[in-house]
């Protein structure tokens, strides 16, 4: 029960926001999407051109091979404790322009709720036990053109909704915009997006009802609503690909992000800004078969023995596209081997072309 009691405290007081930008805010939107993103180490801002466009790079949805393109994806983090479940649909108006739109969740269902699981007599109640979950929604509602003036040259938008849910103990709405472009140049691709490029706005509300006689108990105290701030982020990209021969072909991609909120723990840090690499290779066979391979999260960390040492996270994956149709697989997390927690993850995707 005193698990319980501490893990929800801990929860609430996390999210408690004070009318400040707080430098991991809507982490779960930095997780990423689609088994070859997650297989090149979420590298794949400059190459997307697949339905996974929209979270990625909106910009590359001009791209699109078909003009109506569905995507989704489901993969289990933490040992199998956290739910991450995707769904997108683009839409091609022309060749110059298209829209679409990609659901996220991420959550925890099944919390275990005590508050109530013993009565002022100290007997338990198990009547009392009941369930909770702790879900993150987002809607990301896409629009890509071409420029008309640069050929090759494409930008786009992406106007995010967030949500926000603790059980019935507390909930926040969110909303913000992301900026992006893209531009090809003979076999160099390049991309770039701002994420939260006016800064993404929560605003948390708390039902103190449903926890405040058990803060009181422990001497924790009560929080109230407020505002959470995520501030931009930049990411910018460079891919080439290469044909070898007639049926082989490699695509290699290097991606770096650029956050401003001080100091964090990445390979490149200043007071003015902290940048973090991660690269992944795509080696194919016809366009049909996919082999990738990534490097993420390269940053140094102190080991158990005190040492301070480089760790990098690897992921490697594999693909299949038949005409319309696609899969993508990824294995992920597969850089703390004390750990143990890796991650597979599987997306589909499928292109109509409507009347």
């Amino acid at each position: 029960m005193k698990f319980r009691l501490i893990f929800l405290i801990l929860f609430v007081c996390v999210v408690n926001a004070w009318s400040q930008a707080y430098k991991y805010s809507n982490e779960f939107l930095s997780l990423g999407v689609g088994g070859r993103a997650l297989a090149m180490g979420n590298a794949t801002v400059a190459s997307v051109s697949d339905i996974n466009a929209g979270y990625w790079n909106p910009s590359a949805m001009v791209g699109l091979q078909n003009n109506l393109n569905l995507g989704v994806m489901h993969a289990s983090y933490f040992g199998d404790l956290a739910k991450y479940d995707y769904g997108a649909v683009a839409i091609k108006n022309s060749d110059s322009s298209a829209f679409g739109i990609s659901i996220i969740r991420v959550g925890v269902d099944d919390i275990p709720n005590t508050l109530e699981l013993v009565d002022a007599n100290g007997n338990f109640d198990y009547s009392k036990l009941s369930s909770f979950s702790v879900a993150d929604y987002a809607a990301l509602l896409s629009y890509a053109r071409k420029l008309k003036q640069i050929e090759h040259f494409d930008y786009a938008v992406n106007v995010k909704i967030i949500r926000r849910v603790v059980g019935d103990f507390a909930s926040a709405w969110g909303f913000g915009f992301d900026a992006a472009a893209h531009y090809t140049y003979k076999n160099f691709l390049l991309g770039a997006i701002i994420r939260d490029v006016t800064s993404t706005f929560n605003a948390w509300h708390y039902n103190t009802s449903t926890f405040e006689e058990a803060f009181i108990k422990t001497g924790n105290a009560i929080p109230s609503d407020g505002l959470e701030i995520t501030t931009p982020k930049l990411i910018i990209a460079a891919a080439y690909q290469h044909a070898i021969k007639e049926k082989f072909s490699i695509l290699a991609e290097l991606d770096a992000d650029f956050t401003f909120d001080k100091k964090r723990n990445t390979l490149i840090k200043s007071s003015f800004a902290s940048i973090d690499p991660h690269a992944g290779i795509e080696m194919s066979y016809m366009k049909m078969i996919f082999v990738r391979a990534g490097l993420s999260n390269i940053q140094h960390v102190t080991s158990m023995s005190g040492k301070n040492v480089l760790n990098v996270q690897p992921s490697i994956g594999i693909g299949i596209e038949y005409k319309r149709f696609g899969i993508d697989y990824a294995f992920t997390d597969i850089g703390n081997a004390s750990a143990a927690l890796y991650s597979n993850v599987v997306s589909l995707k499928y292109g109509f072309d409507r009347k």
